[in-house]
């Protein structure tokens, strides 16, 4: 009997080892599904706000859930904005778990001026979602709003003048040092828009300067706090009456200026544009003193006759540094140049197009010169070396 028992036991423990050796099914993998793209709306297709709707909903965006194979609390969005559909250079919000965003006038106005908007004009602006798993797998674009958005103008952080002059030792040749009233217009800065002014200068290096509202009146200046803050010679801040003169460059040379009174901050850059025709410009000439138009297209001299004489009614008014105006006759079919100097050849401006754009330099003028407008008759021609363009207005 015994020997049977011992048997069986063994039979037993044969058949538990194989029954906990035998090979099962694999283990279910968990498989995570590819979300689907967002549908994005919106509450406006156009948004036009005023400075007292600042704090105020503007627009709000709306989208479907992804459904990614997560919890929707820890999805991501990224809201994006642009002036293009391509997104290259997007402005972005991100948010997570929810499915829909506002902005406030102030913030989408922020956003529109950063992009560089006119204010009070529209624009274009493309926007989309893009959604994903928390650690940014699987991003997916959600469809392109192009909506109509036209930015507001906030009060400028420091007044803005009616006109600007600038004077110091750091003005060379034209300019009068620090005698006030200053050598006008040369000193006197051009007007880009209602907020912007700039001009083009000869600065003495290591020297300084200060920004005027009134030629010949110290009352008021534009300066700085402090000119010893590192790198103010290229740019900062500004505003009224404060304690230090502005500190050039260090190096001598031609620099840009362009002071914005919306932020209240200005900028000195190098210049290497269209040469200024005024003397002492290291070139065209010191003969440069003033601008002339020449041509075929102008009917006093219409056999491009180059002296002084044949060109004392076609000279332009300088307004102000960089800006300058003639009110004259064109022909539909002839051309035209302008000339820094009545008499000589040496140099010349153009451009390309009939009705204005980019003001161009010698070599670069069209071999056929600046064409005539399309119908002849009386126009305001506009040359801005500032901006370096021209414009022709119908008189």
């Amino acid at each position: 009997m015994k020997n049977i028992f011992k048997l069986l036991f063994a039979t037993a423990v044969v058949g538990f080892i194989f029954s906990t050796c035998s090979k099962v099914g694999n283990l279910p993998t968990t498989t995570y599904a590819n979300g689907t793209a967002s549908v994005l709306t919106s509450s406006v297709t156009a948004v036009a706000a005023q400075p007292s709707d600042s704090n105020s909903i503007a627009i709000t965006f709306n989208w479907s859930n992804p459904k990614y194979a997560t919890d929707s609390a820890t999805q991501k969005f990224v809201i994006e904005f642009d002036t293009t559909s391509s997104f290259a250079t997007p402005v972005t919000f991100t948010l997570t778990g929810a499915l829909s965003d506002s902005f406030t006038a102030k913030q989408l106005n922020n956003i529109l001026l950063g992009f560089g908007f006119g204010y009070n004009t529209q624009h274009a602006v493309s926007v989309m979602v893009v959604s994903s798993y928390g650690n940014n797998n699987e991003q997916i674009n959600s469809n392109t709003l192009t909506l109509q958005m036209t930015p507001y103008k906030t009060p400028p952080k420091v007044p803005v003048p009616a006109n600007l002059y600038i004077v110091g030792d750091a003005i060379g040749a034209p300019g009068s040092g620090w005698s006030n009233p200053v050598d006008t217009p040369y000193q006197k800065l051009t007007q880009i828009d209602s907020v912007t002014f700039g001009g083009i200068f000869n600065i003495v290096g290591g020297n300084s300067y200060l920004l005027l509202p009134l030629n010949g009146d110290w009352t008021h200046k534009y300066s700085v706090a402090d000119n010893t803050v590192s790198g103010l010679s290229a740019g900062g801040s500004f505003n009224e009456d404060l304690a230090d003169n502005i500190p050039a460059p260090a190096t001598s040379g031609w620099y840009k200026i362009i002071v914005n009174f919306q932020s209240g901050t200005f900028t000195v850059t190098p210049y290497t544009g269209v040469p200024l025709p005024v003397a002492d410009a290291p070139t065209p000439s010191t003969l440069a003193t003033g601008l002339w138009i020449i041509g075929d297209a102008t009917p006093e001299n219409p056999s491009w006759t180059n002296d002084a004489v044949s060109l004392a009614k076609q000279k332009f008014t300088q307004l102000s540094n960089g800006e300058f105006q003639l009110s004259i006759a064109l022909n539909s079919t002839g051309s035209y140049l302008f000339l820094p100097a009545a008499g000589d050849w040496n140099n010349k401006y153009g451009g390309a197009s009939a009705t204005g754009g980019t003001l161009l330099y010698d070599g670069s003028v069209p071999g056929s010169n600046t064409p005539g407008p399309a119908t002849s008759g009386n126009y305001l021609i506009d040359v801005n070396f500032v901006t370096d363009t021209y414009t022709l207005t119908p008189q």
